[in-house]
């Protein structure tokens, strides 16, 4: 059995690191598919489009999308500028989607269910190499299979937050306060105004996604005085969120850490450290939160709560997929060494490629966001360079491959400042992956 050369590279995900694999593919004159699950390309980007990004257009365009945008008459925004992420879809991903080069393969509403060799499930080695993946699909009219003669998962971690609980399960009573919790990036000056306005709010996280949040909160309690904002973190002090100020690469990134400094400082916000929390508990007029504050019982009652504590990939659909990941990060093993967050920002995170990115199921590979696990040190310009590099193997292009090369911004609130104890928090409006960067 061979592997049918006429097959498409099935891409899954239509963001901006899923949109560029489509546009290296195609350059190199192999076909791709691409099944977004959203209604639109860049579905997830657009959950948070009311966000500001704090890298420029300059980080956020992929360099060969740009040469298949150019003869559209695509006016290309300006390098220094920072777009939301509505501009991003708007302006970059929408256009790109609709070029004569990819739009005939881009496909949404489509939700894959599982991944797998065709003919083979996981435990089944002989010939494996050899079979074209196969993949189960939901769409509109219903499921079905199609075979890829390679697969990219660029699906990244937006909606698969980790839970309020420490310990990576959800706290006693999560799943029944749902209904006041919220993911990481509400829109509270916005459509989401009048569940904040006057209301008392605590934000769990210590990431780029919970200082958006503040800092909205902040604005919204100028007008709303009667609103309350607890912010809770895990760790025993928000430095690391401060970042670099006026030294970050990035002055909008520094700027950030700097007004939820300032915000903490004066009062606006009530920052408890050394958090955990045990259990959601429905009350009268919100939900009360026990835990504790170090060893010691600790409760407040709230009418939200926002979960900022970040993302961990969804593997369920890679069940048969044999993957080599690290046991802690959840990234390729060979990776996982260059991002852990205990280490790394993630503007010191060195050039990675194909190499780095296989797994032991031959022509399968997960890039993006996703493909940093736990660790949130990702950057949209990384991912570009993920795919470049893993496009050029799959064409047979080694010493294209193998020649990774990134300059990116360094300092800045995705430093570390020793062992990172709290739970990832990706930072969201950073770089706008389909799950998120900085």
């Amino acid at each position: 059995m061979s592997t049918p050369q006429d097959l498409p590279v099935v891409v899954i995900g239509g963001g901006p690191v899923g949109l560029a694999a489509a546009a290296h593919l195609v350059e190199r004159g192999i076909e791709p598919l691409v099944l977004e699950s959203g209604p639109d390309v860049g579905a997830a980007v657009a959950a948070w489009g009311h966000v500001r990004l704090f890298s420029p257009w300059q980080y956020d365009v992929d360099a060969v999308a740009r040469r298949l945008l150019a003869p559209t008459g695509w006016v290309e925004p300006e390098a220094d500028v920072l777009p939301t992420g509505a501009e991003l879809v708007d302006r970059y991903l929408r256009p790109l989607a609709q070029t004569p080069a990819i739009a005939p393969h881009v496909r949404t509403g489509v939700r894959v269910l599982a991944v797998t060799r065709d003919g083979a499930d996981r435990s089944r080695s002989l010939g494996r190499a050899r079979r074209p993946f196969r993949l189960r699909v939901r769409d509109a009219d219903g499921e079905r299979d199609l075979l890829a003669r390679a697969v990219v998962d660029a699906t990244g971690t937006w909606g698969q937050s980790n839970p309020l609980g420490a310990s990576g399960i959800p706290a006693v009573g999560e799943q029944e306060a749902s209904a006041f919790v919220t993911g990481p990036l509400p829109d509270v000056l916005g459509r989401d105004r009048e569940r904040f306005a006057g209301r008392r709010t605590l934000v769990v996280g210590r990431g780029h996604s919970a200082a958006n949040t503040l800092l909205g909160l902040v604005e919204l309690a100028e007008s709303e005085p009667d609103t309350e904002i607890t912010w809770a973190i895990r760790g025993g002090s928000a430095r690391r969120l401060y970042g670099g100020g006026g030294a970050d690469e990035l002055p909008a990134r520094g700027h950030l850490g700097e007004r939820l400094r300032a915000a903490v400082e004066s009062g606006a916000i009530t920052l408890a450290t050394h958090v955990t929390i045990d259990e959601l508990v429905l009350a009268r007029d919100g939900v009360l939160v026990r835990g504790r504050r170090r060893d010691e019982e600790a409760s407040v009652e709230v009418d939200a709560i926002v979960n900022a504590t970040g993302f961990r990939p969804d593997l369920a659909m890679l069940r048969e997929v044999r993957l080599d990941l690290d046991p802690v990060v959840e990234a390729p093993r060979g990776l996982a060494t260059l991002i852990d967050p205990n280490e790394h920002s993630c503007g010191t995170v060195r050039p990675h490629g194909e190499a780095l990115l296989r797994h032991p199921d031959e022509g399968f590979y997960v890039v993006g966001s996703k493909s940093y696990g736990r660790a949130p040190t990702f950057l949209l310009a990384t991912g570009y360079e993920q795919v470049r590099s893993v496009v050029a193997a799959l064409a047979g292009d080694r010493q294209a491959a193998d020649a990774v090369e990134l300059n990116l911004p360094s300092t800045g609130v995705c430093s570390a400042d020793g062992p990172v104890d709290d739970d990832k928090d990706v930072p969201v409006p950073a770089g706008a992956a389909s799950s998120s960067c900085c």
